[in-house]
């Protein structure tokens, strides 16, 4: 165990300066409870992005609950048929907020409204016409590889190609995107960044396989008490939180996640996914304990 400090971030993708779906929650390598960063008039994502940039403690492992990357492998390419479609996730990274660039608080409407990249998404009032690649056999639309894992593992992702449904994880996705092109340089991404010998890293995280791991079913994965996330603590082996009564979803997803890197962030096998190869790390990206 090299790290120190674990951060896991419940993202959101939702419109305006701040986002009621946004919580971080903190670990300490030397244990203890998990405790939420209370930001007093709730988080933005500038404001997460501030954080990461200016005031992140050092050797700190920070999960984040979006995809880092669009699917790939299953089409040759993000978005087959473009000329110039972005050969890895930085390129891809820096597309994105180069198309958003007037869009505020790292929203990214300009990009799905582009109608270069529309016909690869589905939103409110279509599906486009390369939602799918050519033969998919369902209409849930392109998934990653590390997506087929985490299926293979009980859970249910959607695309990153998807804009509908209260599930969907394209916009979160997509702003994220936008925060780690203006993090570069700054904060490595783990797997399209090799994993450093020190000093902090970024991960994706998908918060149902941290409660799955915790005990939950994936119909289950929501905690939505204090009485439920203390049980589910105390399966990672954590103090419980101090609180009674209910709990937000967002909260309780961010304080069992970082718990949970904090068990097994020292595990080699969490590092060493047996269907990543260097050509996935590089553009589609993986979801940290997707095995």
């Amino acid at each position: 165990m090299r790290f120190k400090h674990f951060l896991a971030i419940d993202w959101s993708g939702a419109k305006g300066p701040r986002q009621k779906g946004i919580a971080l929650a903190f670990a300490d390598g030397e244990g203890g409870p998990p405790v939420l960063i209370d930001r007093g008039r709730g988080w933005g994502r500038e404001d997460v992005f501030a954080l990461l940039r200016d005031d992140l403690p050092p050797d700190t492992l920070v999960g984040m609950d979006l995809g880092i990357a669009l699917p790939f492998a299953d089409c040759g390419a993000y978005f087959p048929g473009l000329e110039d479609s972005p050969k890895d996730a930085p390129a891809l990274w820096a597309l994105i907020d180069a198309v958003c660039a007037e869009d505020s608080n790292l929203e990214a409407g300009s990009f799905v409204a582009d109608p270069r990249f529309a016909p690869y998404f589905r939103n409110g009032a279509a599906t486009g016409l390369h939602f799918r690649c050519d033969g998919a056999e369902h209409g849930r639309g392109r998934f990653r590889v590390t997506e087929q894992a985490q299926a293979g593992m009980g859970c249910k992702p959607y695309s990153n190609f998807n804009l509908v449904g209260a599930a969907q994880v394209g916009k979160s996705s997509l702003t994220g995107m936008r925060m780690l092109h203006r993090l570069r340089g700054r904060l490595p991404v783990w797997p399209i960044d090799p994993l450093p010998d020190t000093g902090s890293v970024a991960v994706e995280i998908y918060t149902s396989l941290a409660a799955l791991e915790a005990g939950r079913s994936v119909a289950r994965a929501k905690m939505r008490s204090f009485a439920e996330l203390n049980e589910a603590l105390a399966v990672l082996g954590s103090p419980p939180v101090g609180g009674d009564g209910a709990i937000d979803d967002h909260s309780s997803d961010a304080l069992l996640t970082a718990a949970w890197l904090r068990k097994v962030a020292g595990e080699a096998r969490r590092w060493a996914p047996a269907q990543l190869t260097p050509a996935i790390a590089r553009t589609e990206g993986w979801t940290f304990g997707a095995l």
